[in-house]
């Protein structure tokens, strides 16, 4: 019986378990890596190639293979058929749970629960999908966690020192497909985060995309045909992009090869010219950073450790612009591209903990009285009437410290109302349409008869992980009613399920 810890990456993803000492470590795949590719191939035979054989697939057949399905996470569907067919984000990463909780069970025996990770910036309905993949998926999904939270969260359990004052720390997480910045707030059995800010559409990825783009364009200079145009020679090309990027991680001169429609030209790329290539892109990410520490009012003394996270701070410039805005080299003590999964691991052993949810692992006593606490990455509020506007009236501001809930009185709006829809919206913008729609919920049935300007009550609720909680009250009858959100995308209890069984019976490998 084993707790794991699921960093559901947009390129990577990793899994993680706690020894019996409570010490989280990397769990390997079958293949014994340590990363798997978040590839998907769905093959002629019915079954799925989950991780490397997936993206080497990609190579010959694209149009059997997803992938970036994390940055669809929260829309109605992943975009591009896949062997023919559409699919919900939700039900693509369950393939992909299944094969990472498969893969650990072969090693730590049954899977009874697991925390996934998010993005700390992903927004309500981004959340919900990834949970809800997780039950497609089969697993019991004890909790989700944000990415830099379960990073932080690792490092201060694996630093082997009594920490006697409390240190902040910003954790900076630049992964294959979503950014986030976290500062956090370390004590002995203490985890506290005070301030989020991210992007969830700049990753790895965008630096690749850059990369594919100036060597296309090289092509067509040489007189060659657009290499972008052909879905087998757009895979080669972002291939081939990666590894001219990790290369130029560890020297400083590589050679970008393209072969396509019987011609063949290589180009030689130095580091300086790819960083000058992407500094706008970097530039975005120092910007949120210093946004982070803004919005906590500190100042960059203030911070004691800058830690990184994820694959794509291998990059020497991420390293070169932390160190230059704070002053500080940024800590490289532990995997950045494991941590988040151990993070999560120990999470599961805090929440199991606090759940007794009977996991029988020797360490969970020792996390029972860790404190977590986070905040949240988005302003909730409520569309309202303003004369002719919609306007988001901001109920819990952002980065209000997890759980929190705020109630606030509204009225209607014409004679004789006999219902009243609750709009709930996340975002920082005055103008609702600007802001995301988490979704709604109606107050049925009001008394016959009411007045324009009957008082309605309304009570939003964020828990830990972020997700939302709404009830309403009408209080001429006293009438409440705890909304079951209808959230627009969403999947229903019918899709749930049928997706579940579609992923039962797929033979997953």
């Amino acid at each position: 019986m084993s707790l794991i810890g699921i960093d559901l990456g947009t390129t990577f993803c990793a899994v993680a378990a706690l020894d019996d000492r409570g010490r989280p470590f990397t769990v390997p795949n079958r293949d014994g890596e340590v990363l798997t590719p978040s590839a998907v191939y769905l093959a002629p035979d019915g079954s799925a190639v989950v991780g490397q054989a997936a993206l080497d697939m990609a190579l010959e057949q694209p149009d059997r293979v997803a992938t970036l399905v994390k940055r669809r996470m929260g829309l109605p569907d992943y975009g591009p058929q896949v062997a023919g067919r559409e699919f919900r984000p939700e039900a693509l990463s369950a393939v992909i749970l299944k094969k990472l909780a498969q893969d650990a069970a072969l090693q730590l025996g049954p899977v009874t629960g697991c925390v996934i990770t998010v993005p700390a910036y992903f927004d309500d309905t981004r959340r919900k999908a990834t949970m809800d993949a997780g039950k497609i998926a089969g697993l019991n999904v004890i909790d989700i966690i944000d990415e830099p939270s379960a990073a932080a969260l690792a490092y201060s359990t694996q630093q082997g020192e009594d920490v006697t004052q409390p240190r902040t720390v910003l954790v900076y997480d630049l992964g294959g497909g979503t950014f986030d910045v976290t500062l956090v707030k370390l004590g002995r059995k203490r985890f506290q985060v005070l301030a989020i800010e991210g992007d969830v559409r700049l990753g790895g990825r965008d630096w690749d995309e850059r990369l594919v783009n100036w060597a296309a364009d090289q092509f067509v200079r040489q007189g060659g045909a657009d290499p972008r145009t052909d879905p087998q020679a757009l895979v080669h090309l972002f291939s081939t992009a990666e590894r001219v990027k990790r290369t130029l991680s560890k020297i400083e001169q590589a050679s970008f090869t393209v072969n396509h429609g019987g011609h063949k030209f290589t180009f030689p790329l130095a580091r300086g010219d790819f960083e000058a290539l992407t500094r706008d892109l970097l530039v975005r990410t120092r910007l949120t950073a210093q946004q982070v520490l803004k919005q906590s009012k500190l100042t960059w003394d203030a911070v004691d450790k800058v830690l990184m996270v994820g694959g794509s701070t291998h990059m020497p410039a991420c390293t070169q612009m932390l160190t230059d805005l704070t002053g500080k080299a940024p800590d490289r003590s532990l995997a950045v591209s494991e941590v988040v999964a151990r993070g999560a691991a120990v999470h599961a052993g805090i929440a199991s903990a606090a759940m007794d949810v009977g996991a029988a692992l020797p360490a969970i006593p020792d996390l029972a009285d860790v404190v977590e606490i986070s905040v949240n990455a988005h302003s909730l509020g409520v569309e309202v009437r303003a004369g002719t506007e919609r306007v988001n009236d901001k109920l819990i501001l952002k980065n209000t410290q997890l759980p929190a809930s705020v109630s606030r009185m509204y009225f209607t709006a014409a004679e004789n109302q006999t219902r009243v829809r609750v709009r709930i919206l996340q975002g920082e913008a005055h103008q609702a349409e600007a802001c995301i729609p988490v979704g709604e919920c109606w107050i049925e049935g009001l008394p016959p008869n009411l007045p324009k300007g009957a008082p309605v009550r309304v009570k939003c609720g964020v828990a830990s992980n972020g997700r939302i909680e709404v009830t309403a009250t009408d209080e001429t009858s006293g009438r409440a009613v705890t909304a079951a959100i209808h959230r627009p995308g969403g999947l229903s209890d019918d899709e749930l399920a049928r997706a579940a069984e579609w992923v039962r019976a797929l033979k997953v490998q």
